[in-house]
Order: C-alpha cells, then sequence, then structure tokens
C-alpha cells in the first residue's frame, strides 16, 4: 500500500510538472503561473522609450520575443478643463489628460518609471501601479513634490490589464480628481489582433454644484465621502467620446476596449446597447469569458472586450446603472460604417396601432373628435377634450399631469415661455423629438425627448391644441393638415430616441 501510495504520489508530481510546462494561454483552462513564471531573465538589447498615448488611442502592440528595459516617463499636470458644457473643473492629471496616458509593456521587461510634478503644481503626487509587484505598488518610491522628479525599478510579472493611480493623502480626493490610467501588460504572445483598439475609462466626480450647474466647480469632499456624484463619466468628460469625438470603426471589424474604473467608489456595469462582447477579459486578466452582454468593472480594476461589427449604426456605451449614463453623463459612442445586413438586423418592419385593453370610456372623447373631423364640424374644444385624453396616455409620465415636468430633466409645458415664443414647437417636438440643449422659463435643460410619431396627425393636432390652451399657456389651434406639413420635414434637433 505504501509503495502504491508513493507511485500514486509521483504520478501526480508527473502531472503537476507536466501542466507546468504547458505554454501560457494554450487553452482557457491552463494556468498561466503568474508571478512565479513571469520573470524571462534579464532585459536584452537597448532599452526602449516607451510610447505612452493620451485617451482614447492606444499605443501599438509590442511585438517584441524578449524582455527589455523599458523608460516610461510620465507628468503630474494639475489643469483646468471641461468636465461638462459650460463647467470647468481643476483636474489633477497624469499627462494632462483623464485618464492619464495608456502604459503598453511586455510581461517580463524591467520599466524604469520617471515620474515628474509639474512646478506649477499645489500638491505633491505619486504613483500606485496596480501592475508592481513590490509594497505600494510603487507608490511609496514615487513620491514627488512640485518641480520634482522621481525614479524606480520594477519588473513586470503579471499579465494583464491594470489600473494605476495617485495614491497621495488624501487618496481619495486625487483620485475623484481624475488620477489614474491603465498600463497593459501584454503576454509573451501578445494580444490576439484586432482591426482597431481603444482606450476607455469609467470615473465619478463630486463637484459642488448640481449637475451641469454653470461655471467653475470645486471640489466636495462630503458627496465623494457619502458616495453621491454629481457626474459618472467617460474619459473625464460629459460628451468626450461623442460628435466629432466618437470612436469610429467600419462593419467587419473587430474592435477591443480596454476599459477601466478609476473609481473612486462606483462599480460599473459596462454595456455596449446593441452589441455583445464576443470574448471578455474580465478584471484585466488572462482568462476569457465569451458572448457577454454587461460586464462588471469594480473600482481600480479594469477589463477587455472584443466584438465584431455586422451593423452599421450608432452603438452607445453605458453604464447600465442605466441613470449614470442619462442623467450623469456616463455615455459614450461608437459608429461603425459600412453597408446594411438587413439580414442580421431589420430595422422597424411594422408600425401598427395597439390599444390593448384602454377602456373605451378613456377614449370617448378621440373618438367624438375623430368624427366631428370627418363632417367638417371639429372645434376647438372637441380637440381640447381629445387632447386631453391623449396627453394622459402618451405625455403625463414625463411632463406630469399638471404640465409641471421633472426639474432639471424634463421641462415644463405650463407657463412656458418656449411656447409662447414657438407654439408650432409642440407638434415638431411630438412627432420628431427634442435633443440638445433648450431654455425654458430661464431654466437649461439637455434631456433627450423621444418622437411620438406613431401617433397620427389627428391626434397630434389634438395633444397640441390641448397644451396650447391649458395651464396659462398662450392658446391657439394646431391642425391636421399643419401637423402633416411638420412630419414632412424633419429638424436638425431631432431625436433618434436615445
Amino acid at each position: 500500500m505504501a509503495v502504491a501510495l508513493a507511485l500514486a504520489g509521483c504520478d501526480r508530481g508527473r502531472d503537476a510538472d507536466a501542466d507546468d510546462a504547458k505554454p501560457a494561454g494554450t487553452a482557457q483552462s491552463d494556468d498561466s503561473g503568474g508571478s512565479k513564471k513571469g520573470d524571462f531573465g534579464p532585459p536584452q538589447g537597448e532599452p526602449i522609450k516607451a510610447v505612452l498615448t493620451a485617451p482614447p488611442m492606444v499605443p501599438p502592440p509590442v511585438n517584441r520575443n524578449h524582455p527589455a528595459k523599458v523608460i516610461v516617463e510620465l507628468e503630474v499636470v494639475e489643469k483646468e478643463m471641461p468636465i461638462s458644457e459650460g463647467v470647468t473643473y481643476t483636474f489633477w492629471t497624469f499627462g494632462g489628460t483623464v485618464p492619464g496616458s495608456f502604459i503598453r509593456v511586455r510581461q517580463g521587461d524591467t520599466v524604469e518609471f520617471h515620474l515628474k510634478n509639474a512646478p506649477d503644481s499645489k500638491m505633491p503626487h505619486n504613483i500606485d501601479l496596480h501592475g508592481v509587484t513590490g509594497p505600494g505598488g510603487g507608490a511609496a518610491s514615487s513620491f514627488t513634490a512640485p518641480g520634482h522628479k522621481s525614479r524606480f525599478t520594477f519588473k513586470a510579472l503579471n499579465a494583464g490589464l491594470y489600473v494605476y493611480h495617485c495614491a497621495t493623502a488624501p487618496v481619495g480626493m486625487h483620485v475623484a480628481n481624475g488620477m489614474y490610467g491603465l498600463i497593459l501588460v501584454e503576454p509573451p504572445e501578445g494580444m490576439p489582433k484586432v482591426d482597431r483598439e481603444y482606450y476607455v475609462m469609467q470615473g465619478d466626480f463630486y463637484t459642488k454644484g448640481k449637475y451641469r450647474e454653470k461655471g467653475h466647480q470645486p471640489f466636495d469632499m462630503e458627496k465623494a465621502i457619502d458616495e453621491h456624484p454629481t457626474y459618472v463619466l467617460f474619459n473625464g468628460a460629459e460628451g468626450a467620446l461623442t460628435g466629432d469625438k466618437a470612436l469610429t470603426a467600419k462593419t467587419g471589424e473587430t474592435v477591443r476596449l480596454y476599459v477601466g474604473n478609476g473609481g473612486p467608489n462606483l462599480v460599473s456595469s459596462f454595456h455596449v446597447i446593441g452589441e455583445i462582447f464576443d470574448k471578455v477579459w474580465f478584471e484585466g486578466g488572462t482568462k476569457y469569458q465569451e458572448n457577454v452582454q454587461t460586464t462588471l468593472i469594480p473600482a481600480g480594476g479594469a477589463a477587455m472586450m472584443d466584438f465584431h461589427l455586422e451593423v452599421p449604426g450608432s452603438y452607445v456605451l453605458v453604464d447600465h446603472s442605466i441613470f449614470r449614463a442619462f442623467n450623469k453623463g456616463a455615455l459614450a459612442i461608437l459608429k461603425a460604417d459600412g453597408p446594411e445586413r438587413k439580414d442580421i438586423y431589420s430595422g422597424k418592419e411594422v408600425d401598427e396601432v395597439y390599444l390593448g385593453d384602454r377602456a373605451q370610456a378613456n377614449l370617448q372623447a378621440v373618438a367624438t373628435a375623430a368624427a366631428a373631423a370627418k363632417t367638417g364640424a371639429l372645434t376647438v374644444q372637441d380637440q381640447i377634450a381629445a387632447g386631453k385624453a391623449l396627453f394622459a396616455g402618451t405625455c403625463s409620465t414625463c411632463h406630469q399631469a399638471n404640465g409641471e415636468g421633472l426639474e432639471g430633466v424634463f421641462p415644463p409645458l405650463a407657463k412656458s415661455d418656449w411656447i409662447a415664443k414657438n407654439p408650432k414647437g409642440v407638434p415638431t417636438a411630438i412627432l420628431h423629438g427634442l435633443q440638445g440643449k433648450v431654455v425654458v422659463n430661464g431654466k437649461e435643460y439637455n434631456s433627450v425627448m423621444p418622437p411620438m410619431n406613431q401617433l397620427t396627425d389627428d391626434e397630434v393636432a389634438n395633444i397640441s391644441t390641448f397644451v396650447l390652451n391649458n395651464w396659462g399657456n398662450p392658446g391657439g389651434r394646431v391642425t391636421k393638415e399643419e401637423v402633416a406639413q411638420i412630419r414632412a420635414s424633419k429638424p436638425a434637433n431631432a431625436s433618434e430616441g436615445h
């Protein structure tokens, strides 16, 4: 029995040795060996100066089959920048951007890190790289006063995507002011090739003023401690990756996103609306999951995800804690160009009336108005009565039954100076939606109203007439014929509904 046990132990030993001998990454079940297998010897060749890129760009792949000495030079810059339209904030940055410069090295590289703190900085800073093996991740070795430079060296023993951030006290304040970024440590065989790579990083920001309150906004420590952010943003500013700054790709291409979460507080539920991640290297490690809809990225964590684009259009990147996306700014766009693929996605095929079990009594005024319209006897009062019923079922959830709206989100219809100046704006907004900034009764709104173009011309005319003749608005009438003309002309600030 003793001999048998000894032989079994030898067999287990041989199996373990065989597993250890396998090249890293040959199968999903393989053990990469971690830091124990991350030292590939001393650096070879001349030192290499790292290529650093500002977000959303990513440095080119390493393309080396040996470890090297890589010199990283990064400067801390404190600077005032826009955080939203008409709103500025004093960011503390690595490299002058939020997030900081993207760093790309190879597993086994020896990294000589130079941290400079600009002479006009007000604060000392340092850097804690989660990809460093050593106490503090380099923080104690890189404490740097304004106008000084520090240097330390580390060997990148673990492959993966890692967050770096400032760790000078108060740590939360430094991170909340934008002091974070990503370092990619490629495995020896490199990352699988893709057509495009982008760098996106989420952060939560805490300002004294309310969301989108104009002017320069200082940091609010109390909000930060209570974890009540004013903004949740990708790449440090609302709209940083929308409009002319949207990410771009073509159908038929595979896109990789390197996504980090600087925090300092919130966990991200990262999602791309209309796409499914073919692969997600969850938590930035060396193993991937396939066919993922939404992936969690902890504060101080990261993930890599690949997806292949089949259908053209605009894909919206969000934190799927969804109020953060549409009411705090966590929203970006990837625009894919290419030919339509109706075999994969048809677009809208049917748009027809569905009343369900709506009580007929609620529609009686609508039926009365429709009958009067056919005989040419439709009165303003008929329209108002029909419009009231339709408004209750279509518009009142957002604009409220009393027309007061929701402050900061949906503008009021009651006593609206916007309506008084432009009565025909009511049917235009109903038909085509509305996006972009509007000022109503002296307050700015910048939400999105989806188009209600499923409504008939009669219904739009009746709702508009009801709104014009209620809540202190100027009165008037909108006809079916006017609505038909408005339907045929789409304004520049029309909305697609998201």
